[in-house]
Order: structure tokens, then sequence, then C-alpha cells
């Protein structure tokens, strides 16, 4: 059952993801961030708690970014939220 629960929040995270990806407001950099943020979650090879744990690295780093529309980091708020709640 946690398998398919950390699944259905990893499918979750990437839908919000490419929100911010396909949001031309954005800067490029925090586009890109998010894209490697998916690249990590799509991982297959690694445990959920791992690919969730590597896109929160991501993620934390550009979330300081003084340069995000203030949705947009709210946003990324909400997908490191929900990807802390991701445990093997």
């Amino acid at each position: 059952m946690a398998v398919l629960d950390n699944e259905a929040k990893l499918k979750q995270a990437i839908m919000m993801l490419m929100k911010i990806l396909n949001d031309t407001s954005v800067p490029r950099n925090i586009r890109r961030a998010c894209a490697e943020a998916i690249k990590h979650i799509q991982d297959k090879s690694l445990s959920p708690g791992v690919r969730a744990a590597n896109a929160i690295g991501v993620l934390d780093e550009v979330s300081q970014d003084p340069n995000m529309p203030l949705h947009t980091r709210i946003t990324i708020w909400n997908i490191v939220t929900l990807l802390e709640t991701i445990k093997d």
C-alpha cells in the first residue's frame, strides 16, 4: 500500500513541476532545476525515498533564488513538503 502512495505522490510532484516548467514567466534557471528534479523523481533505479530526497536537494537550492516569482516559490515549497512525506 505504501509503495502505491509513494508513487502517487511522486506523480503528483511531477505534475506540479511540469506546471512550473511550462510557465514562461519563470526564469530559465528555475525551470532547469525543475527539469532536473523531475529526472531524479523518474530514476527507477533508486527507491522512492532516495528519489524524493534527491529532488528535494535540487528544489531546496533553487528555492532561495531572489528572481523567483512568489507563486512559483510557494508551489516549490508545496512540492518539497509533499516529497518530504515519502519514506522507504
